[in-house]
């Protein structure tokens, strides 16, 4: 089931020439640069989680600036980034919005396209939830259970078989006894990425035979803790979070796995479970202390600031007080700041324009 990539234009102000050089060359110690974006106006694609605030973060420097508009698209973490890395010119993105660190395979991509010098900007913290209709029982759910729940295969006697259990109160007592139907995100979601990562894998460690596996062959044990059910007890749901909580609301039965934004932003339509006793909270995300915490990001060209205008604009937007602040119009949409020390790191780098290395996977 798939839904219409969401766009966003807005209005971004023209780039100052003075930060990065004169006469819209490229930064200090660069060569010259194509040019960026679609038609000189910044575009960033990505991440559906990072959609509204990347939207938020243009309409302010529009509103601020008055400059060109610029372009926001939700493809999903993987479907941005390999746009993004699909050349340095005018038919590729300035900005990857990612819910996921880059991979060293996708950051290759870029080398190889002659996408060179990237800059990595963390913007802040976010927690994926498995969420259900207010009027829905309330699950309680361990990493473990989410895995015997949504694994297309798991072990029995001395090997694998096909996972059969078709409620949630036959894989654990105690949960509710509803027909295991979850609806999520597709695998070029960077909240995909993250949610097998960490709760089917980390659930999977808790099972004797995947951990044996796993210390016997890592590679298949990862197949096999992030393959998702495909019998219809998970079901990929499109990039657009909001459909998932609509979905929700008209399928009480159903639970749904998107991002902790978008949880607060729906407060009253929708209710999280806990992981481990664990509720998705702002502190508790911002801590770590919830399993399901994640780090959110945005990736640039170096070679585009400077070239496209209003870019440094817009990535500067990401880390400015009036976006993270105490009240920041960031946080008023969900996303959960980054601590005070780690905020002053990323903008020392950004103002630096230093470029990342490449990831170690």
């Amino acid at each position: 089931m798939r839904f219409p990539i969401l766009t966003a234009t807005v209005a971004l102000a023209a780039l100052s020439l003075a930060a990065c050089g004169q006469g819209g060359g490229s930064p200090a110690g660069q060569g010259a640069a194509p040019k960026g974006g679609a038609q000189g106006q910044v575009w960033a694609a990505g991440s559906s989680t990072v959609f509204p605030f990347a939207t938020r973060v243009a309409e302010t420097v529009a509103r601020t600036t008055g400059g060109a508009p610029a372009k926001v698209e939700s493809l999903g973490t993987g479907g941005g980034i390999k746009l993004f890395c699909g050349g340095a010119g005018r038919n590729f993105p300035d900005v990857a919005n990612a819910s996921r660190r880059m991979k060293k395979s996708e950051w290759e991509a870029c080398q190889a396209n002659g996408v060179t010098d990237i800059l990595e900007v963390k913007i802040g913290y976010d927690g994926i939830v498995i969420a259900n209709a207010k009027n829905a029982p309330t699950f309680h759910l361990t990493r473990e259970q989410i895995y015997r729940a949504l694994a297309a295969e798991v072990p029995q006697g001395s090997g694998f078989a096909t996972n059969t259990a078709a409620t949630w109160s036959a894989v654990a007592p105690g949960l509710p006894n509803e027909r295991i139907v979850a609806y999520g995100p597709p695998p070029t979601s960077g909240t995909r990425d993250a949610f097998v990562e960490l709760a089917m894998e980390k659930g999977a460690e808790k099972v004797p035979a995947m951990a044996a596996l796993k210390s016997s062959d890592e590679e298949a044990f990862k197949q096999r803790a992030h393959t998702l059910r495909k019998d219809g007890a998970w079901i990929d749901a499109g990039e657009n979070d909001n459909v998932i909580v609509q979905t929700l609301e008209k399928t009480p039965n159903a639970v749904g796995v998107f991002g902790y934004s978008f949880l607060e932003n729906n407060m009253d339509k929708v209710k999280a479970a806990d992981i481990e006793g664990v509720s998705p909270t702002l502190e508790n995300i911002s801590t770590g202390k919830y399993p399901l915490s994640r780090s959110l990001y945005i990736y640039v060209k170096r070679a585009n600031i400077g070239v496209t205008p209003g870019l440094k604009e817009f990535v500067d937007g990401f880390l400015s007080e009036a976006a993270v602040g105490r009240g920041g119009y960031l946080l008023q949409r969900g996303l959960i700041p980054l601590p005070a020390d780690e905020l002053t790191a990323q903008r020392d780098a950004a103002k630096a324009l230093t470029p990342m290395t490449a990831p170690a996977s």
